[in-house]
Formats: structure tokens, sequence, C-alpha cells
């Protein structure tokens, strides 16, 4: 490479020599045109290197487009299934909630059936004490069948879990007793209950209904209230 560098110049120098009036010999450098040509090859050669043919671009394209629809599709599926789940899961939940309700009314229907079976005897009871009385029976023979009668009826309510409330002779308590008028008493008995004029009962923690007493008070005069 060197040495035919070097002819070229020796070549070009003799074309081109001219004696200068001082007797120099002028010589033209022409090897920046051949280097600027090796250069412009060597970047051709570069970008032809890199360039990508344009055939090969269809077949990654097309490959992109079809894992692009592939995941479209198994997001359009998991969607399916999803609504599926979605629509099991709020079945199952209306049927369990109906199941529920029927189980309910069920249970409360036996409780009522149950109920009123205890109720049948102090029926019975009231028609005895009835027909007692029709037929001139004696009182005492009356008195047994009411007496009768109100302890059935007092059986069945325990059966559904009513309670009586205590109220003759206990203090007086405005959750569990309605002070229908006042009696004066000793001091020592004041604020108890001195007479009862209907039962009070409460199922539960539920109070269904107050005592209705008397409630004595120490001193003054007894006054009634309403």
């Amino acid at each position: 490479m060197e040495e035919r560098m070097a002819a070229e110049k020796s070549r070009a120098g003799g074309a081109e020599s001219e004696t200068s009036p001082a007797g120099r010999i002028r010589v033209t450098d022409r090897r920046r045109f051949n280097t600027d040509n090796q250069e412009e090859s060597r970047e051709a050669s570069a970008e032809g290197r890199g360039a990508e043919p344009e055939g090969l671009k269809a077949p990654r394209v097309e490959e992109l487009e079809a894992l692009t629809r592939v995941a479209e599709q198994k997001a359009a599926d998991v969607q399916v299934r999803f609504e599926q789940l979605r629509a099991e899961l709020r079945r199952e939940t209306d049927e369990t909630r109906q199941r529920l309700n029927r189980a309910a009314d069920e249970r409360a229907a036996r409780e009522k059936a149950a109920f009123v079976a205890a109720l049948l005897p102090v029926i019975d009871n009231l028609q005895r004490a009835m027909d007692a009385a029709e037929a001139g029976g004696s009182l005492e023979t009356l008195m047994d069948g009411l007496r009768g009668t109100v302890s059935g009826f007092e059986s069945a309510l325990a059966g559904a879990g009513v309670e009586l409330i205590e109220a003759d002779g206990q203090p007086f308590d405005p959750e569990l007793h309605e002070a229908v008028d006042v009696a004066e008493v000793e001091p020592e008995r004041d604020g108890l209950v001195t007479a009862q004029y209907s039962r009070g009962y409460r199922l539960g923690g539920q109070l269904l209904r107050p005592a209705r007493v008397q409630v004595g008070r120490a001193g003054g005069a007894a006054q009634g209230v309403a």
C-alpha cells in the first residue's frame, strides 16, 4: 500500500511539478482525495451492513401481531370466566339466602305450632269449668277448673320462654313495675310494692308487660298516681 501511494505521489509530482522563480519545485499532494474516497467507502459499507433488509421485517411484525392476538384472546377468555364465576357466586348467594329464609320460616312455624298446642289444655280446662257451672256443680268444682286453666296457661307461657316478673313485696323497679298508686306505710316498707294489680311478663331480655303495682310511701298522705 505504501509503495503504491509513493508511486502515485511520484507520478503526480512529475506531472504537476512547476519551477518557482526561486528554482524550487512545488508538489501537489493528492493523497487526501484517496483517503476521502476510502472513508466514504468504509461508511457506505458499514451502512450496508447495519441496514436490515425489508424482507426480514415482515416476519417479525407478523410474529408480534400473532402474539398480540393470542394475548387479547387470553384476556377475553379470562373476562368470560370471571363473568361466569360472578354469576355462579350470585346464584349461590341467592340460593343460600332463600334456604336460610325458608329455614327461619319453618322454625317460626314449628314454634308457633308448639305454642298453640300448649294452649289446647287451657281451652279444655275452661270448657270443663263452663260445663260444671252449667250443670250446677259446686263452687269447689268450678274453682278447680279455673285453677287448672291458670296452671295450664302458665305452663304454656313457661314453655315458650316467658318469665313471670316478681312484684309483691319487692323494691319498686321502674324498669319492671308500673306504679298505679301509692299507699302510706311504715318507714321500713318505704319504696316496696304493697299490692299487685296485674302480673308482668318478660321474654328473655325483652319486657312484654310491666307489673301494675301499688308502692308504699312512708309519711304523708297516700295519693293516687296515673
